[in-house]
């Protein structure tokens, strides 16, 4: 697996280096898998059906890898992605320190994200973003020109900036999915990066909004993304904690020990309830580990992209 250390990350201030940075050790690294072979680049031929015309056969491959294959145009091989972002306050857990070497849900979001609009560029595939935390930020249609990239590098950078945490600020994926998947007219690949945190209490109104997207025709790939050692193990040290939640500014004093089965019991129960649902709505659902690297996001995006075309 392709993990990337994010210590050297904190040097660069430009979003658009990072991201081809991962990506060139993701492609490293399919290259040295049994992926080998596998194109992450523009794909101009398909496999020949049999009964198809032999209009558009590629003689010349044939030549070389005795396969039959139809040569495709670029507005068969392009796609339309829509990237989702939540930026509530919990999605800055855990809070990072000055010149700390870990990331947290944002930043790991923000680059997960840059790195597939590197990937997106260099398939020639159209890309919007959308932000939202109680409410809808961002929100850019889908195109595929330099300037468009440099514009949503742009938009990423802002949220990983040390200013932009705000406190109490709540997540409404609810209204927010329900907007996008108005907003965006065609269908496209529609990739959400959040910790649903918001969603426990009001999981069939967060269900019925993934569904309106699914309703509309598009592919959805819902990027859970989490600090496993924190947030599901519960793994703390042996000693008392001031637990504050980053949304509301609740706080409870407590010792990890005499919480931590009901809270992992509950955490995998509506783990449990978001993978079914999303399985009987057929979006892919990925557990994203901020503490892993980034092909357990790039290896997803690309299979989907892949099964679409």
């Amino acid at each position: 697996m392709n993990s990337i250390d994010p210590q050297p990350l904190q040097q660069f201030t430009h979003l658009e280096l990072i991201a081809r940075q991962v990506v060139e050790g993701f492609i490293t690294g399919l290259h040295k898998s049994p992926f080998h072979g596998f194109s992450v680049e523009f794909a101009e031929h398909r496999l020949y059906n049999k009964g198809e015309s032999t209009k558009h056969i590629d003689w010349k491959l044939f030549g070389r890898t005795d396969k039959l294959f139809i040569k495709r145009y670029e507005e068969e091989t392009n796609l339309r992605c829509h990237l989702i972002i939540d930026d509530s306050s919990s999605m800055y857990f855990p809070v990072m320190e000055e010149k700390s070497s870990k990331l947290n849900k944002i930043n790991f979001s923000v680059y997960a994200a840059a790195a597939l609009i590197e990937l997106l560029k260099r398939q020639r595939d159209a890309v919007g973003l959308s932000v939202f935390s109680d409410k809808i930020e961002t929100h850019t249609p889908d195109k595929s020109s330099s300037l468009h990239h440099k514009m949503l590098y742009h938009e990423l950078e802002k949220l990983i900036q040390p200013h932009n945490l705000k406190e109490h600020k709540k997540t409404s994926a609810i209204e927010a999915l329900h907007q996008i998947a108005e907003a965006v007219h065609k269908r496209s690949l529609v990739i959400i990066f959040s910790d649903m945190m918001d969603s426990k209490a009001n999981s069939e109104e967060l269900f019925s909004a993934l569904q309106h997207l699914k309703h509309n025709k598009h592919e959805v790939i819902l990027f859970h993304v989490v600090d496993q050692q924190k947030e599901l193990d519960f793994d703390f040290e042996n000693r008392p904690y001031r637990f504050i939640d980053m949304e509301t500014g609740e706080e409870v004093k407590l010792h990890p020990s005499e919480i931590k089965d009901t809270y992992q019991t509950s955490m995998t129960e509506y783990k449990k309830e978001l993978m079914l649902k999303c399985g009987q709505y057929k979006i892919d659902f990925v557990e994203a580990d901020i503490n892993k690297g980034f092909d357990q996001v790039l290896m997803p995006y690309l299979l989907k992209r892949t099964k679409m075309l």
